[in-house]
């Protein structure tokens, strides 16, 4: 049906290949290009022998006329990009250039500044309208999922919803002191900023880790939660009508939190350069080379994830809650594709929303998230593809839960 060209081969790129390669139905041809083409050969030669045609190529995603020149090589029908955020919008102005839809799994976010938002990516809008192609932003789980999740509940449970809790709750343990499951310049980046929720239409800024609550998750037992902010907040306060709240709440576990505070303390999350025996270096990035490669976490990963919304609004004026979630093992993906679930759980929506776009139920000429279309094909495919979903129509809410009184280690 289509040929893609899929930018990035890491963690999160490997499980889309894999469920490209299983979906060879929709995904014809696929070109897998990095700037370390070893690793998109090792990722041809363990997947090569199917129905889906591989090939490979090097390119480096911060140069935009190697990517134009790329693509017109390729010629395919989506690009995807699975490299870093740093570089969605060199990878958007090449698909601009050559005309060919673009789909990405997390938003924009400048190198020397801990900051992303979507304001860069939705300054394309008119462009890819003129060009008359598709960009879809966000479509791992969170973001991603979670806006298919909130465009799902709206369509068939709620009139209006005011209220969205976002869960993430990872209950995996992989053994070390300190990791991180996915880039980890990316994780510390995110968790060590300012919380930020929106509220009454406007942005209420927390300490880091400053509002924290235990919450019991299906299949994963009681975690500790604090509050983040998470891009998909962004894009759902803009495109849910009538929404009052919505807050992201993701978990952690006392270990990581207290080696965080000391790597904070000593200046290693730093993302301002310093002179060291005659180089600048950037402390984090220095960091991110010590510690554990997230891809190696596999093996050793054992438990569970749980991640999914709790809505509450208005149906035919009664008040309603819902919460719809899914449950992934992380022995299971591993089994399965070679990965743990944090990468499955972005990589499998990341397959779901390039075929969406292939098949034609989600293109449209423009930049969008991915709440602005029908959610109904894109659930669909998660329990087909293996993030199947459940639903709960009494959920415990997270403003019934016990308020604590202390501050989190992180803060203190």
């Amino acid at each position: 049906m289509g040929k893609v060209l899929i930018i990035g081969a890491g963690g999160v790129a490997s499980v889309a290949i894999h469920k490209c390669v299983q979906n060879s139905e929709v995904f014809e041809e696929i070109c897998i290009a990095s700037r370390t083409k070893s690793k998109c050969d090792e990722l041809k030669a363990k997947l090569d022998g199917g129905k889906t045609k591989i090939t490979t190529a090097q390119v480096d995603a911060d140069n935009v006329d190697e990517l134009i020149a790329l693509i017109n090589k390729v010629k395919p029908d989506l690009v995807m990009n699975l490299a870093l955020p740093y570089q969605d919008l060199t990878i958007m102005d090449a698909c601009l250039a050559t005309k060919t839809h673009y789909m990405d799994t997390a938003n924009y976010e400048p190198k020397d500044t801990a900051k992303f938002e979507y304001s860069w990516q939705w300054d394309y809008k008119e462009r890819f309208e003129q060009a008359g192609i598709t960009a879809l932003l966000g479509s791992g789980f969170d973001p991603g999922v979670t806006g298919v999740f909130s465009a799902y509940a709206l369509k068939h449970y709620f009139d209006e919803i005011e209220y969205i809790d976002i869960l993430d709750c990872n209950g995996g343990d992989h053994g070390y002191p300190f990791a991180t499951n996915f880039n980890p310049e990316i994780n510390i980046r995110e968790v060590s900023a300012n919380g930020r929720y929106w509220e009454k239409g406007e942005w209420i800024e927390t300490k880091p880790m400053e509002i924290k609550r235990e919450y019991n998750f299906a299949e994963v037992g009681q975690k500790d939660m604090y509050l983040l902010y998470h891009e998909e907040l962004e894009s759902l306060a803009k495109n849910m009508p009538g929404l009052k709240r919505i807050r992201f709440f993701m978990t952690f576990g006392q270990s990581y939190l207290m080696h965080l505070k000391a790597l904070e303390n000593v200046g290693m999350t730093s993302i301002e350069p310093i002179e060291f025996e005659g180089q600048q270096i950037i402390p984090l990035q220095f960091l991110k080379a010590v510690l554990p490669d997230p891809a190696s976490l596999g093996p050793r990963t054992v438990g569970k994830t749980n991640i999914g919304c709790i809505f509450k609004g208005k149906k035919d004026g009664q008040d309603k809650t819902y919460y719809v979630y899914n449950v992934c093992d992380h022995q299971e993906c591993y089994k399965e594709v070679g990965s743990q679930a944090i990468s499955y759980t972005t990589g499998v929506p990341a397959m779901i929303g390039a075929a969406m776009i292939l098949t034609g139920k989600w293109v449209k000429p423009g930049v969008y998230n991915v709440e602005e279309f029908n959610p109904d094909p894109f659930m669909e495919e998660l329990n087909k593809w293996g993030l199947p979903w459940v639903e709960d129509f009494n959920p415990v809410l997270v403003d019934e839960l016990p308020v604590e009184e202390k501050e989190s280690e992180l803060v203190r």
